[in-house]
């Protein structure tokens, strides 16, 4: 539904949020880099990771009422909530990162409850276990959770690992959508200045987990996946003639579990279009197609697109086009109609 010339009923599927005050639960395992917060000025926190300073952030992302406010300042009909990537704990025990997922796929449950045309839901799971992961999974599917959020690679696992298989399965089978997040570790010590893990580790880990996915066969074997990937599919959409020319010269090496060209996949999983230039944005809409392109912001982190929507409404797309990009490819990812939030 076309609101008018100006204004889209408007989706974003990439935001961030954390319950206002998190367990001590270092002290409870007596182990790890887990996140705490410090409230310390009002409307603001430090993210503190093993007692040392992460990231300062404000009231917004924690805050229902406070997000509300901006939505509708920058006419942002409904965001899809997800957990902050730092928090995924995927290196802890099983048992333990259940026990976090739990915690925070409750609260964002309760927040999609308490705004349910607002705020469209993503779990996290404990995906280094298997059977865990899809225990919760299922648990997600029950409190009205429609997808879940994962990195880009777990542990030293890439996204083409067997034992994630399952999950995968499990997603498709029950219908909830998959958002795939780039996460930073594997570069925090190959570059730790200039914020390079953000700038080039985070692209590059992101074309790692479509490729992953692509020629481990995930897209092969279970098409009605929805996956959807972050900041416009990274260094992916720049560098698939490399990865298809790599896929004819050497499919010795490369089309040792999937015989078929990765361009076959294009169009199959969706970007988001956080790509922060209007000359990419269009690569990537040439790329996957309009219906495999949605809005994503990062919202409210400072890597995020300062103005919802702003690089596609300025676009020169037609009015459908644009209509397709802020609202109708997302509700197709979530397999969700707009009339439940008319």
């Amino acid at each position: 539904m076309q609101l008018s010339e100006n204004r889209f009923f408007t989706v974003d599927i990439h935001t961030h949020i954390i319950p206002s005050d998190l367990p001590q639960w270092k002290k409870k395992f007596g182990y790890g880099e887990f996140i705490t917060l410090e409230h310390h000025k009002p409307c603001c926190a430090n993210m503190m990771m093993d007692g040392e300073f992460f990231r300062e952030i404000e009231s917004n992302c924690w805050d229902p009422e406070a997000r509300l406010k901006e939505c509708g300042h920058h006419h942002v009909d409904v965001q899809v909530i997800s957990t902050i990537p730092v928090m995924f704990s995927y290196w802890a025990e099983p048992k333990h990162t259940l026990e976090i997922s739990k915690y925070l796929n409750d609260h964002i449950a309760e927040v999609c409850n308490l705004f349910p045309k607002r705020f469209v839901g993503l779990g996290t799971l404990p995906m280094q276990h298997a059977d865990m992961a899809i225990k919760e999974l299922r648990r997600c599917k029950e409190i009205g959770l429609k997808g879940i959020q994962i990195g880009s690679h777990i542990n030293d696992w890439n996204l083409n690992e067997p034992a994630l298989f399952p999950i995968f399965e499990a997603m498709q089978d029950l219908d909830m959508a998959l958002f795939v997040h780039p996460w930073w570790w594997s570069a925090k010590t190959k570059m730790p200045k200039y914020w390079l893990p953000w700038l080039v580790g985070m692209p590059a880990e992101t074309s790692l987990a479509i490729c992953s996915m692509i020629f481990g066969g995930i897209f092969e074997r279970l098409p009605k996946l929805r996956v959807a990937f972050a900041h416009g599919g990274g260094a992916f959409p720049a560098t698939i003639g490399r990865i298809e020319h790599g896929w004819q010269a050497r499919p010795d090496l490369v089309a040792v579990d999937n015989i078929h060209n990765p361009k076959k996949y294009l169009g199959q999983f969706w970007l988001d279009s956080l790509v922060h230039d209007p000359k990419m944005l269009e690569i990537v809409v040439d790329l996957v197609g309009a219906n495999r392109v949605t809005l994503g912001t990062d919202y409210p982190f400072p890597l995020g697109e300062d103005k919802p929507g702003e690089l596609i409404k300025t676009s020169n797309y037609d009015l459908k086009t644009k209509e397709i990009l802020l609202g109708d490819s997302a509700l197709e990812w979530l397999n969700m109609e707009k009339k439940f939030f008319i």
